[in-house]
Formats: C-alpha cells, structure tokens, sequence
C-alpha cells in the first residue's frame, strides 16, 4: 500500500493549503444543488467498497456532504449515514434524497457525543482547516475506525481548457482561479495540484496526531461526455460558481465552440485518489 510521500511543496503549490480559507468560494456550490447533483461525477464503488471493508462497523460521517452524492453510495452500501455541510441549500436537497444532515462548517459541529466507524470527504477536504479537521474527525471515531478524504483528477482535453482559460481571462480578469493555459507559461497539471492537495490533507494528519501513517488510494476510470454534458457540469466548479449569468453565458458559448470543434464530445479519463488513515 503506498503511503503519501513527507514532500514539501514548491511555493506555487502552497495554495490548496490555504483554500478553507476562501469561504465565499467553498459556500458558492449551492447556488444550483440540483445542477450539482445532476451533473457532477459519482465515485468509483471500488472506493466505497473498500472503505467500508476497511472500518470497524458502518456508521459513516460524511463532511461536506453537499446535495449526497457519495452519501447515498454509501447508503446503497448498506451504511448508515450523517451529512454535515456548512450550506444549508445543499444540506436541504440532500435531505430530500433521503440523508440525514446537519449544516455546520466540520470545525465548528457539535458531534453531542456520537461516535463512527469512518469519516469521509469527497472533493471537500480542502475546505477544511487541515490539521483542525483531522483533530476533529479523530475525535469522533472509534478505535479502528478510518479517515478517507477523496477527490477527482481530471484534465479535459486540451481545446476545451484553452477555450475556458482564454474566455475567463477575457470575462473575469481579476478570476483568482489558476487555470491552464498554453499562453501563461508551464501550466500545472490537475495531477500536480491534488497531489499538492492530498500533500497537505496527509500533512494535517500528521500534525494532528492520533492516526497511523496516512495512505494513497488510486482509482482510475473514464466517463464520456456530450458537449451539453459538459457544459452542464462547468458551471458547479469553483471558476464558475460565483459568475452572474450574463458572464457564464460568454464563458460556456466559449468552451461549447471548442468542443464542437472536436467533435461535440469527449471521454474523460478520471483518476480519484484518496488519503487515508486509521484512528489509533
């Protein structure tokens, strides 16, 4: 089992260590919660599966748990479930699911005593205080039980990423989102940032003590999109989020001209990486 290397980052990866602090932008995603649930991936089973394998018991705190999308996996796994999510518009789509949440930031819930046997996060970490969180989430689990903080890697093909680049640079100059482009000098992968994500989340363990040395799971995968798939999806990221409709209208006619010049369509290939480790 691989564990997270102990690496330093460069300086220009320094910021995901930073993003719990953006909050306007960690509470954006529930301006469209049923666009988000619609249009963002799932999680590969392999993930559930294993996580559920690896814990005492089936008890599972889900953080940042948003509209529930791998609440209910986990649900369908035959787990029971508690959602926490700082965004009450998500939380009360997630209800309507059939999960149970309480909106609170994690660093700030009140677990009243209860205990589980896993404390997951997908695509949310980052907006959690790194070493506050895992202090939190130790105590909260039970001897045994597992800390699994996940998320997915992903670079779309390269016209698409120029095409929304260039159109954000031109609409929102002032767009703190560091996005790829051929034009800006070396460009970070999506790799290259969540392994600077996922540096820090294994960091924060450390820091925190009371976990054994954090793992590396990887899963990879692929998903197809359509141009309207797509373009569906973009406007629940952090680039987007935040942007009045008129804005978003000029970005995504953009990025759908360079898909169309494609083909008006794509496969993506997903890698979802996890960090991990269990509570001493």
């Amino acid at each position: 089992m691989p564990t997270i290397p102990q690496e330093q980052p460069t300086p220009s990866e320094r910021a995901p260590r930073e993003a719990h602090r953006a909050r306007a932008m960690a509470e954006s995603f529930g301006v469209d919660p049923e666009r988000y649930d619609r249009a963002r991936p799932r999680y590969p089973d392999a993930l559930v599966e294993r996580i559920v394998a690896a814990g005492p018991g089936r008890d599972v705190l889900d953080v940042g748990c948003g509209t529930g999308i791998e609440a209910r996996q986990f649900l369908a796994a035959g787990c029971t479930v508690l959602g926490v999510d700082p965004d009450a518009r998500m939380a009360e789509f997630a209800r309507r699911t059939g999960v149970e949440v309480e909106v609170a930031t994690f660093e700030a819930w009140d677990p009243a005593g209860r205990v589980f046997d896993a404390v997951v996060a997908g695509q949310a970490w980052h907006w959690v205080d790194p070493v506050a969180g895992v202090a939190k989430a130790a105590q909260v689990l039970r001897p045994g039980g597992r800390l699994a903080v996940f998320g997915h890697v992903f670079d779309a093909p390269p016209e698409a990423r120029e095409a929304l680049a260039s159109a954000l640079r031109r609409v929102v100059p002032d767009s703190p989102v560091n996005l790829p482009s051929s034009g800006n000098g070396p460009a970070r992968t999506a790799m290259d940032i969540y392994q600077a994500m996922f540096a820090s989340a294994a960091d924060g363990i450390r820091q925190a003590g009371g976990f054994g040395e954090p793992e590396q799971w990887r899963f990879d995968w692929e998903q197809s999109y359509t141009r309207d798939e797509w373009l569906d999806l973009l406007p629940t990221t952090g680039a987007l989020t935040q942007l009045p409709p008129d804005k978003l209208a000029e970005v995504l006619e953009d990025v759908g001209a360079a898909i169309d010049k494609v083909g008006g369509g794509f496969t993506m290939p997903y890698t979802t990486l996890a960090a991990t480790a269990v509570r001493t």
